[in-house]
């Protein structure tokens, strides 16, 4: 099952991806406000998607474990304006990054899928935070600050969901590279980051004693040709073997294939996509890529060749308007 939230006409788009790479509709679910971060929990039988239109809030539901449609739980405020939601490893806690309110949140999450609307803990960061990612282990946060040029490290306590600064608490970015989104390889040592502003992908060993990332590398996501940046979501395959990044200005997905001795890219292409692809997500399996264009009203399924990482593109639907945020879930894998 694919959700998309689609901001401006306010609704959730649910979808079939058929094991061929087709796409059929199968829901649409309003949502009273500008959706865009989608957050699903680790057991996949819940989906938390932030309104950033007022009142800022976080709604969340429950996935039906046979047909993958959602049925609304609740609608909870929260502390700001979010442009990023996951939730921490052990699904306990929502954390929210807001990046008009320079801030990161901890929302403890009740047992029934529910979030609590008192925070736990709020966080003020330098200018623009526009993501916050836990490790593996759950002991640690990362938050990119785009604004600041600077990835945040925190010592996080999963009992209490409560973080304090590590040492050192902030890794600088390069001037002007603005970090915006960042994961963790399957494997656990090394980390990516998208940087929007100059179009690039920083690679980062991670180490799991201290909980402090080390530059490896930077990486262009830029096509040929194309000089003003504007990178946005990435993702990498379940098995660790190839990672993309969505570039806004020229639409494409860059591709690149990862070392996993020494988390080192090399690029592998680019492909052209959805116009203004800001969100996009892989399937559990690592077969296709589901791409939402901002600009076009559309996903388009792309199929991941497993050896190569090459795309080739599959299957176009219509959705919402300005679709953004892109999510997959393996229906078998939820429990019933």
């Amino acid at each position: 099952m694919v959700y998309v939230s689609n901001a401006a006409s306010a609704e959730i788009s649910v979808l079939r991806l058929d094991s061929d790479g087709g796409l059929a509709h199968i829901q649409t679910i309003a949502t009273g406000g500008t959706v865009m971060p989608l957050a699903l929990s680790p057991d996949r039988r819940r989906l938390h998607a932030a309104l950033r239109s007022r009142p800022y809030s976080v709604s969340s539901f429950g996935i039906d474990s046979e047909t993958g449609r959602l049925r609304h739980r609740s609608t909870v405020l929260l502390p700001d304006n979010m442009a990023y939601m996951t939730t921490d490893r052990s699904g306990r806690y929502l954390l929210s990054a807001s990046y008009t309110g320079n801030v990161v949140s901890v929302n403890a999450i009740w047992l029934n899928g529910v979030v609590e609307e008192r925070p736990v803990a709020v966080y003020s960061t330098p200018p623009h935070a526009h993501s916050v990612v836990a490790d593996p282990s759950n002991r640690y946060l990362f938050v990119a600050a785009l604004g600041g040029d600077a990835i945040l490290q925190y010592l996080f306590d999963p009992d209490t969901g409560r973080a304090v600064p590590n040492t050192p608490p902030v890794v600088s970015v390069k001037s002007g590279a603005g970090p915006r989104h960042l994961i963790f390889h399957p494997g656990g040592c090394f980390v990516y980051v998208s940087n929007e502003l100059d179009g690039t992908v920083g690679a980062y060993e991670f180490d799991s004693y201290s909980g402090t990332l080390a530059l490896i590398d930077q990486y262009p996501a830029l096509p040929p040709g194309v000089t003003r940046a504007w990178t946005a979501e990435l993702r990498l395959t379940p098995d660790g073997r190839h990672l993309y990044v969505s570039e806004r200005n020229s639409s494409t997905l860059a591709g690149f294939r990862v070392d996993p001795a020494s988390g080192a890219l090399e690029p592998i292409g680019h492909t052209p996509t959805e116009t203004c692809p800001r969100g996009f997500a892989i399937d559990p399996g690592g077969r296709f890529a589901v791409v939402a264009g901002q600009r076009s009203d559309s996903v388009t399924v792309h199929v991941i060749d497993p050896t190569t990482g090459a795309l080739t593109t599959h299957t176009r639907l219509p959705v919402g308007r300005d679709p953004n945020w892109v999510e997959i879930v393996d229906l078998p894998a939820v429990p019933c």
